[in-house]
């Protein structure tokens, strides 16, 4: 490794500032900061100068919600660890943390040995884990308290999937009342699992076969219902709770409602809920097949509610879902019976540009950009500040990040290993040019310039946000 670096003359954005200031790196760490011009950074030397004159200088990404190598719906998620994480650190993300599974009749252990043996030796970036809790038993229970002291601290349920990933009601509430005791945080997937595959089950048998057919029986009212209940089951047990990818505004009204009460109730959406629609899911030509997720996406009205949401923190953070399924032979599955196309879309890549984009539409300041994608996932997740700022002792996982460079999003160019874009010829403007992993740059003014098993698995603490 280079001893020192110095990143001189850029805008150096943190959730808290923004100062024209150069940043020392010593040791894969940020050493000190110092505002340009001034004497005290004049003085500083290093054997590896970047000029960041004009553009920013931003903390690298922190997308808390991945699934590499997902096994799902009769196949796997088309991106591996060494292909995802290449194509996170090319759109800016430097930190993401997987959903490591438990599958039914079996350990947490075993599941998370599973990732381990899948992520090892193969990240561009740093990475992470939740544990998905497919199996509530004793044993379960007491793996759970193993886990929070190793730095597994975040543990997922589904009110989805029968037969599947889903917990009922009773194997949640154990659930969290154990996270309770050992300071875990449940993450939720908020859908009425149920009454949902009643209604598949009636819209399949009318011959509605079609993929806009997926975001109409998963219905806004059985995401808001199982949210509403995710709630209340959390207040019962004293523990907090995390939505994942809220989509409807239904289900937003419920948050901002547990959180009016000040309970520790936190919630997440995704890029395709701000900027892709039901539109997206009606394509013809089963073009809408690639646009499959849960929960789904919805009409363009609830748009608003969700980037209010962001404004006013009912909602915290933004991460990707990212679950990626070519086109060919993956969401072709579903022809014929949408229930059967793999739910998830790619967009790892994507998520700093399209915030950014946000940033330059008015939705959000540049701060809040900083403060959704890198430092509240990093504190919501126990990694804050080694990860998510710019600050003496934070890894010095840094992004210099071009303001007006002008992209448009396509399958030709992005880095993703998946046959399409959600984003298909969406213009953008920002783009990164060197993205710098715990010092050693990943990419390099628009070159990748990292490899696999540079990125180290990191333990968490904690969430941050708990009164």
């Amino acid at each position: 490794m280079v001893g020192r670096t110095l990143i001189r003359g850029g805008l150096v954005i943190t959730a808290s500032d923004e100062i024209h200031a150069d940043v020392l790196i010593e040791d894969g760490r940020v050493a000190a900061l110092a505002a340009s011009g001034t004497p005290a950074a004049e003085a500083w030397a290093a054997e590896r100068t970047l000029d960041a004159t004009g553009k920013y200088v931003i903390p690298g990404g922190v997308d808390a919600h991945t699934h590499m190598e997902l096994p799902f719906g009769g196949t796997f998620a088309s991106d591996t660890f060494e292909t995802g994480t290449r194509a996170a650190a090319w759109g800016g993300t430097t930190t993401i943390v997987d959903f490591a599974v438990q599958s039914v009749g079996h350990t947490l252990r075993e599941g998370l040995d599973n990732w381990h043996a899948k992520a090892e030796g193969n990240c561009a970036i740093d990475y992470a884990f939740h544990m998905i809790v497919s199996d509530v038993n004793q044993d379960t229970l007491k793996e759970m308290d193993l886990l929070v002291q190793e730095g597994v601290t975040s543990f997922k349920q589904f009110m989805a999937y029968p037969g599947v990933f889903y917990s009922d009601d009773g194997q949640i509430l154990r659930a969290m009342q154990r996270s309770a005791e050992n300071g875990g945080l449940i993450m939720m997937h908020a859908e009425n699992g149920i009454a949902i595959d009643v209604l598949v089950e009636q819209a399949l048998a009318r011959g509605e076969t079609d993929p806009r057919y997926h975001g109409e029986v998963r219905k806004a009212l059985l995401e808001a219902e199982a949210t509403h209940r995710a709630i209340k089951l959390a207040q019962v047990a004293g523990a907090p709770l995390y939505v994942v990818h809220v989509s409807a505004m239904e289900a937003v009204a419920e948050l901002a409602r547990a959180r009016d009460e000040g309970l520790n109730v936190f919630g997440e959406t995704c890029p395709q809920y701000l900027f892709l629609s039901t539109d997206n899911l009606a394509e013809p030509d089963f073009e809408g097949s690639k646009y499959v997720c849960s929960t789904p996406l919805r009409p363009k009205e609830h748009q608003a509610r969700l980037w209010r949401g962001l404004r006013t923190n009912d909602l915290q953070v933004v991460s990707t879902d990212h679950c990626p399924f070519c086109f060919v032979g993956q969401k072709e599955l579903g022809r014929g019976d949408f229930s059967k196309i793999p739910n998830g879309l790619p967009g790892v890549e994507n998520r700093m540009d399209l915030l950014h984009q946000a940033v330059v539409d008015g939705h959000i300041s540049r701060r809040r950009w900083i403060e959704i994608a890198c430092a509240t996932p990093a504190r919501m997740f126990g990694m804050y500040p080694k990860k998510g700022t710019i600050a003496p002792g934070a890894d010095a996982d840094i992004v210099i990040y071009d303001p007006r460079a002008e992209q448009v999003m396509s399958a030709e160019t992005h880095h993703m290993n998946v046959d399409y874009s959600a984003y298909e010829g969406k213009r953008t403007t920002g783009r990164v040019e060197t993205v710098l992993s715990r010092g050693v740059p990943v990419i390099t003014e628009r070159e990748y310039t990292g490899h696999a098993g540079h990125g180290v698995y990191t333990p968490r603490s904690t969430c941050q946000y708990l009164t």
